[in-house]
């Protein structure tokens, strides 16, 4: 640990090893392992503790700020590993045909929601993606149900699929994240009635094989493209995971049609 803060504090502050000969001339730079051997051990635990002292008594806020920079740095990895798989998956993400449809099918901005029913921040978000769809009306909206909370979750959400061969996904969908306590068949149920859903059919439709399939490629699509919770929105070429508000999400939108304007 020791020596990797060594290493961190080094490559933070710039410092190099230069070797000077007998008559104090400075030599070539020598390579990283180079470097290393020309200090002793106590000349090495001297340096460590110099460092050690730096980052922990009078300066803790370099590490932390460091630390800060690696975790920007991974993060940014990741969202640029995601892109390359959302470009990678694009029909699959954007134009599959058994996604069912929210807002304007022909909206100049698309926005992708991977979510789960019994998703806290799923529910949180979902107040600022109704009024989005209210009022921007040049928006369109693709659920993929991803249900990885639970054989709770994969019940819900097979009903929530089965529910489009009524012709009621949206209503249904929500519906169903404004329930409060935690699902039981019994609540999806009463749910779906009071959203006008003829109960009977829907049980049937929930175990028709493409509802299964549907599951299934939202799963296969979503660990592609590197869903690793729930939610994650895709606005335009942007990806945004965690709970979204109103306010985020209108942003969003607008940054992501900022260059259809320009064009």
């Amino acid at each position: 640990m020791r020596y990797a803060i060594l290493l961190l504090t080094a490559a933070l502050l710039g410092f190099s090893a230069t070797v000077y000969a007998e008559d104090m001339t400075p030599a070539p730079a020598a390579p990283p392992a180079a470097a290393a051997r020309v200090f002793s051990d106590a000349q090495r635990a001297e340096v460590e503790e110099i460092i050690r002292e730096y980052l922990t008594s009078k300066h803790p806020e370099v590490l932390m700020d460091a630390m800060k920079e690696l975790q920007r740095r991974d993060q940014a990895s990741a969202e640029n590993k995601s892109k390359e798989a959302i470009s990678a998956s694009k029909d699959k993400v954007f134009s599959d045909p058994n996604t069912p449809v929210g807002g304007n099918p022909k909206g100049d901005v698309t926005v992708v929601e991977f979510f789960d029913y019994q998703c806290g921040y799923c529910k949180m978000s979902e107040e600022g993606v109704q009024k989005l769809l209210k009022t921007d009306k040049n928006v369109k909206f693709l659920y993929k149900d991803f249900p990885i909370l639970g054989p709770m979750s994969v019940t819900a959400a097979r009903a929530s699929i089965a529910s489009i061969k009524q012709n009621k996904y949206v209503k249904f969908h929500d519906a169903l994240m404004g329930v409060k306590d935690h699902l039981t068949d019994d609540i999806i149920y009463q749910t779906a009635k009071d959203a006008g859903l003829d109960v009977e059919k829907l049980k049937k439709d929930m175990d028709d094989e493409a509802t299964s399939k549907i599951i299934a490629a939202n799963l296969k699509v979503g660990g592609d493209i590197g869903v690793r919770g729930t939610p994650m929105f895709i606005v335009g070429e942007q990806i945004y995971p965690g709970a979204m508000q109103y306010d985020q999400l209108k942003k969003s939108v607008d940054d992501a049609r900022a260059p259809i304007r320009k064009n």
